[in-house]
């Protein structure tokens, strides 16, 4: 069997199962009158929670290794050892990510917020001022902050914001800032200059000050923070589009997709689109960490946070300094966790660069 060929075939097998698995554990518990009752008991669900929880987190994991193994280019980012090691921490990150997330989303769902921190070493809002301050230890590895909260279990709990906020203003970036560029660089005349003129606006900003007073504007919460890094995010990938469509579309093959008279969306959509990506990925790749380090630097100065005490790596740091130098573990673990993960995307983006621009040959 040929998995290269083969891997849609079997996403759409694996995620049947899945479903069709997850809706007999929903007419099991509907058969005993949970899910029909008002007064249903919270923890009868969380078996089922647990269940859909882990499903769906293997089934993201398997389905991911079998894309990336059997996909040739994929195969040579990964022949450089660092971009090995950079890819397992990612994978990781993303995968712990994805099951932390969903338990902290379900607990909210059924309000049973024991949920949230079941599968961490201590539950991370635990006010206990007798443990504050505690070195490194086997007990606590990290040690614990001034309220006597653990700190691994508070950046474990923090690792599911840091993924969703890199992914959506990475994707966000790339579809606004795609469809200005390529628009741009395709049509050219009043559309580039225009487009452009509007591009140089937000790229003649600073972007972490437009970041700031975007938040700050929206007020304090995790969406604000979303929405200040999108605004200026945007524009780099414009400006990276439009210099890709420029080359594309002076090619022979577009000359000759309009000489069989294909339509411009159909040209821009099958031609133009797919043969800019590329590059544009590579340079995604390095993003997400750009992402995380400038989040990181919002909470770090209490931006994009409703409560203080919200774990948040960049916050960590910012009341870890305050401690300095007796309980130096406070802000160094956070911060190292920051440097590997920011450092991980680095070394793989780096190497995707040079397998997409040919300095790797297969």
């Amino acid at each position: 069997m040929n998995f290269r060929k083969e891997w849609k075939r079997l996403v759409i097998i694996a995620l049947s199962l899945y479903l069709l698995i997850n809706i007999g554990v929903y007419i099991h518990y509907a058969n005993k009158g949970t899910l029909r009752s008002v007064h249903f008991d919270i923890l009868s669900l969380v078996p089922y929670v647990l269940f859909s929880t882990f499903s769906i987190t293997i089934s993201v994991a398997a389905l991911s290794l079998v894309f990336f193994l059997t996909n040739k280019t994929v195969r040579l980012v990964l022949r450089s050892k660092p971009a090995l090691v950079a890819f397992i921490i990612l994978f990781v990150y993303y995968i712990w990510s994805l099951f932390q997330g969903l338990l902290e989303y379900a607990s909210g769902q059924i309000l049973y917020v024991k949920l949230s921190y079941m599968f961490l070493p201590y539950n991370p809002f635990q006010y206990n001022p007798s443990m504050a301050l505690l070195p490194p230890s086997f007990a606590h590895p990290f040690g614990t902050n001034s309220n006597g909260e653990d700190i691994l279990s508070r950046v474990l709990y923090a690792t599911p914001s840091d993924a969703e906020i890199s992914t959506i203003v990475v994707l966000s970036a790339i579809l606004i800032g795609g469809v200005i560029g390529i628009l741009s660089g395709y049509f050219g005349g009043i559309v580039d200059e225009v487009l452009m003129r509007i591009t140089d606006v937000f790229l003649a900003v600073p972007g972490l000050i437009l970041v700031i007073a975007v938040s700050v504007l929206l007020g304090e919460s995790f969406t604000s923070a979303i929405i200040g890094l999108m605004v200026p995010w945007w524009a780099t990938y414009a400006r990276l589009f439009r210099s890709q469509t420029l080359v594309v579309k002076n090619m022979q093959y577009i000359d000759a997709a309009k000489l069989l008279g294909l339509g411009r969306l159909k040209i821009l959509t099958k031609h133009v689109v797919h043969n800019v990506i590329d590059a544009v990925l590579a340079y995604a790749a390095l993003d997400f960490g750009n992402v995380i380090l400038t989040y990181s630097t919002l909470t770090f100065l209490g931006i994009g946070l409703l409560n203080p005490n919200t774990p948040e790596w960049g916050s960590m740091v910012s009341h870890g300094v305050e401690e300095l130098p007796q309980a130096w573990w406070y802000p160094v673990f956070p911060s190292l966790v920051i440097v590997i993960i920011v450092t991980s995307f680095i070394l793989l983006g780096d190497r995707i660069q040079d397998v997409i621009s040919g300095r790797v040959v297969y």
